[in-house]
């Protein structure tokens, strides 16, 4: 088979599987677990999770039961309008610690924000649920560690996931290509200069850049220009080709990329992708529920 139908197959595969994801609701998206009167679930509010000198702030949501605990580190988009943090509780249903915190210099969280600042802070979070005191703490399953992320989150997780191969799976939502938003370099420049300038044209129409602080719309798309070379999650196929790794696409624009690193993992001899394509926008608004579906199943799996 060439590699045009291994792709056919892949997508294939994944759009079978979707089909059967969402033919029934999973048992957490419509019930709460039984009562445990000894260890309830809970939620911790964290000021404390290190990442270079600052303290990254967010929750950990804590399941029911005495565990250890299957422990999902959920990694927001950006600026983080959209957290995602229906599907923490509906995960957290399932019996899954999930961890969800802001990146260094975004919604209050000292620091400044840059994108490295961001991937640094992946690797962060990951070390955060491997560190020995707080697998004991908080009832992890250091072998059970799954990662996800949307958007700008999705290329964290596929980072971070690359990173560290004891990783047990990848979930990627829309994920955004940094390192893909330019033209190519034989574009020239003023193709180029028009990309970023519409690039930071549309942070500052959207208010991306107001819950960020140390940063500019200008300085965020240049630091993505000086890095497209080294910040393209196709790099990432090698290191992740023999874990699970879901990927979730919309009607926003991205899917081109991502089923590029469909195909990157494809080549990587992956074995182990599910591509899933959604109709609706990048938040997902009108397939929540569709959405939890298919990340839930695709969980139960593992």
């Amino acid at each position: 088979m060439n590699g045009s139908g291994i792709r056919k197959a892949f997508i294939s595969a994944g759009l079978l599987f979707a089909k059967l994801a969402l033919a029934q609701a999973p048992a957490p998206l419509i019930s709460d677990p039984s009562p445990d009167t000894a260890n309830p679930p809970s939620m911790v509010s964290l000021a404390g999770v290190p990442s270079h000198g600052e303290q990254l702030l967010g929750v950990f949501y804590l399941a029911a039961g005495a565990g250890p605990h299957p422990t999902l580190v959920l990694m927001h988009g950006f600026p983080g309008y959209e957290q995602n943090l229906d599907l923490a509780q509906v995960i957290r249903r399932a019996g899954w610690n999930v961890l969800a915190v802001h990146y260094r210099g975004s919604w209050g969280v000292k620091g400044a924000f840059s994108y490295g600042h961001a991937i640094e802070d992946a690797d962060a979070e990951v070390a955060f649920v491997r560190d020995p005191s707080n697998v004991t703490k908080y009832h992890i399953d250091p072998n059970r560690i799954v990662l996800l992320g949307h958007s700008m989150g999705g290329y964290m997780v596929a980072s971070a996931a690359a990173h560290d191969p004891k990783i047990a799976g990848v979930i990627m939502i829309s994920a955004w290509n940094i390192g893909a938003s330019f033209p190519p370099d034989s574009a020239g420049a003023t193709e180029i200069a028009k990309a970023k300038q519409s690039g930071a044209e549309s942070f500052a129409a959207e208010n991306d850049v107001v819950p960020l602080a140390g940063c500019t719309a200008e300085s965020l798309i240049d630091e993505a220009y000086r890095h497209r070379k080294e910040w393209n999650f196709d790099s990432f196929a090698p290191a992740l080709a023999s874990r699970p790794v879901l990927v979730l696409t919309s009607n926003d624009g991205l899917g081109p990329a991502d089923h590029a690193f469909v195909a990157a993992l494809q080549k990587a001899g992956s074995t182990r992708g599910t591509e899933i394509h959604f109709e609706t926008d990048h938040a997902y608004s009108g397939q929540r529920i569709a959405l939890a579906t298919a990340v839930l199943n695709w969980l139960a799996k593992l």
